[in-house]
């Protein structure tokens, strides 16, 4: 594992020893930016000094793969949810912030955190999408949008299905808008559900380089009709 200094630099994700490659450094748009480039994301619990993780295996969805379960189409066509972009940010994290999460004693979303990938949002680079039931926020994830890429980070639902029509509408966005790719990071049945995959970092990062050097979709997001 390496130590990160003030430099802004992150040693080989190949280098990283059960996806733990480094500790320390800071959570500036401009590491945060550097460190998704890369492959490399922080993952870390309140309490513990700032980690930094490229797992091998990665688990990704290509957006042209995802499953819909017909129960979940179901439930898609009942609209039993308003679905948008953007509007509710800084919500959205602090409810995955809330979530008791099996085999974890708090939540890696800190204060940091929310206030590192809140500045993320107003530079256009984060995102989040929201479920409501009338005016109250059901569901939602978040995530990092570069290139060709949706680095997702947290989701979490109040309500049945909820966070599931949100992630279902937000890969049906990014098929519109030519973003080819969901960064899953590590294997869940959640998401293998829905088509994710298990790739070898070494194709990951590859795939990872061709799909950024497609032009960022920044700025505040709203979903196609």
């Amino acid at each position: 594992m390496f130590r990160l200094s003030d430099r802004l630099e992150f040693p080989p994700p190949e280098l990283a020893e059960d996806g733990l490659l480094a500790v320390g450094g800071d959570l500036s748009p401009e590491r945060l930016v550097l460190a998704y480039s890369s492959g490399i994301f922080p993952w870390y619990e309140e309490g513990q000094p700032l980690l930094w993780h490229s797992p091998d295996p990665r688990m990704v969805l290509r957006v042209a793969d995802l499953r819909v379960p017909k129960s979940l189409a179901k439930v898609r066509k009942k609209g039993l949810y308003r679905i948008t972009a953007d509007v509710a940010f800084d919500e959205v994290m602090r409810s995955c912030g809330a979530v008791k999460r099996r085999g974890q004693r708090g939540t890696w979303i800190t204060r940091d955190m929310r206030r590192a990938y809140g500045e993320l949002h107003r530079r256009g680079l984060a995102h989040s999408i929201e479920a409501w039931q009338g005016e109250k926020l059901a569901g939602g994830l978040y995530g990092v949008s570069l290139g060709g890429v949706f680095f997702g980070e947290s989701m979490f639902a109040r309500a049945a299905d909820a966070s599931k029509v949100a992630f279902v509408t937000l890969v049906d966005a990014l098929l519109a808008w030519r973003i080819p790719l969901v960064d899953c990071q590590v294997y869940t049945d959640h998401l293998a559900r829905f088509g994710a995959v298990e790739w070898p970092r070494s194709r990951y990062l590859e795939e990872l380089g061709a799909a950024l050097e497609r032009p960022t979709r920044a700025g505040v997001w709203r979903l196609p009709e």
